[in-house]
């Protein structure tokens, strides 16, 4: 009996992220439905769907032609945790149902292992996969985690004047040059590629179009910040700030990485260079700088929070690729379907919903961190 009851914690927290405002992702790419189930939102906190289906709408495919061509609405429904508009303090189960699926792409990956795909290691550790889009691995189902996110980011707007916003900082060798002080959503969602810098948005895009013309993908950099955080998120052991952000971001298919503030580069500063020297900001204590990324000791400063994640490029690609089959014999492949040149556009809204879900998780604990 002890042995199923944690096997069953176990699966259950696999799933889910957050102490307090819990959030658990179910379904499958090629599944009758995807969602996920918020538990621990307060009550009487008035949810407007507009703004859940906007962000879902800005993670949906085929919203551009740098995207898969897979068609889904997104448009969700809330079965529970609601009335009259407003959260009762019950979970909120939200629901996206899959209609655009095409399975019969994948039948001839039935037996063959993608190269940079969870195939193999899932078999490894299930011994048993739904090879149809990649299953419970595939991207499809942070579309749940947007829409809670965005539940998220509505708790989080109601207790603070908080703001969340992530962009597309590099594609492939392009780099962006963007002043975070002035970047708004708005210029965000100007260029189908989410660069608010317009002349290395131009360049990214036509960058991407010439990989997905030769069949090809490529990766780069998001970054993400959050204005007007409060101070004193985080735990000064093992629930730092920046340890709870980085385990959301590395949980998000396709990330390889992820730095803080001014990140690697502080290994090439002195500690008289990097060290963010406080000063008096009106009401309040701030710093001069903000290398840190507004945090230190693992809790939030005040400052702008910041982060940079990087993305690998999109594993299927139309290239012919050597791998092997389930029974190990040598073999080639070649992935058709409909896939994403580069998953860095559509990856925006996934990165400042995660980030909502730390966030609200923190904001709650903190409330109980003293009286």
């Amino acid at each position: 009996m002890l042995s199923e009851t944690v096997t069953l914690f176990f699966h259950m927290a696999r799933n889910s992220i957050g102490r307090l405002f819990t959030v658990t992702s179910f379904g499958e790419s090629h599944g009758e439905a995807i969602g996920a189930i918020i538990d621990g939102c307060p009550a009487g906190l008035e949810i407007s769907n507009e703004a859940i289906q906007n962000q879902l709408n800005r993670r949906r495919p085929a919203q551009s032609k740098i995207t898969t061509p897979r068609i889904e609405s997104d448009e969700f429904q809330i079965l529970s945790g609601l009335y009259e508009g407003k959260t009762t303090g019950s979970p909120i189960c939200i629901i996206i149902p899959n209609s655009g699926q095409k399975s019969s792409d994948y039948d001839t990956l039935k037996d063959v292992y993608r190269p940079g795909h969870a195939d193999f290691t899932y078999i490894q550790k299930y011994e048993h996969r739904d090879h149809r889009g990649g299953g419970r691995s595939s991207a499809r189902v942070t579309a749940g985690w947007v829409a809670a996110g965005n539940i998220a980011e509505q708790f989080l707007q109601h207790q603070t004047n908080i703001e969340i916003l992530a962009w597309v900082d590099s594609i492939y060798t392009i780099q962006s040059n963007v002043d975070d002080n002035t970047v708004t959503r708005d210029i965000i969602d100007k260029s189908p590629v989410r660069c608010p810098d317009p002349n290395a948005a131009a360049l990214m895009l036509t960058a991407i179009e010439e990989a997905k013309e030769q069949g090809d993908s490529l990766g780069g950099t998001i970054t993400c910040i959050v204005r007007n955080c409060p101070e004193g998120l985080g735990e000064p052991v093992f629930g730092k700030l920046q340890a709870e952000i980085g385990h959301a971001m590395l949980n998000i298919n396709a990330v390889k990485g992820i730095e803080f503030g001014t990140g690697f580069n502080a290994t090439q500063k002195k500690g008289s260079e990097n060290n963010d020297s406080f000063i008096a900001k009106g009401d309040r204590i701030g710093t001069h700088s903000n290398n840190a990324g507004g945090m230190l000791g693992g809790i939030s400063n005040g400052e702008t929070i910041s982060f940079r994640i990087a993305f690998k490029p999109t594993s299927s690609i139309k290239i012919t690729q050597d791998t092997v089959d389930v029974t190990g014999q040598s073999t080639t492949i070649k992935i058709d379907g409909r896939h994403d040149p580069c998953v860095l556009p559509r990856a925006v809204p996934i990165i400042e919903s995660m980030t909502a879900i730390v966030l609200a998780d923190l904001l709650l604990e903190n409330q109980l961190a003293k009286v």
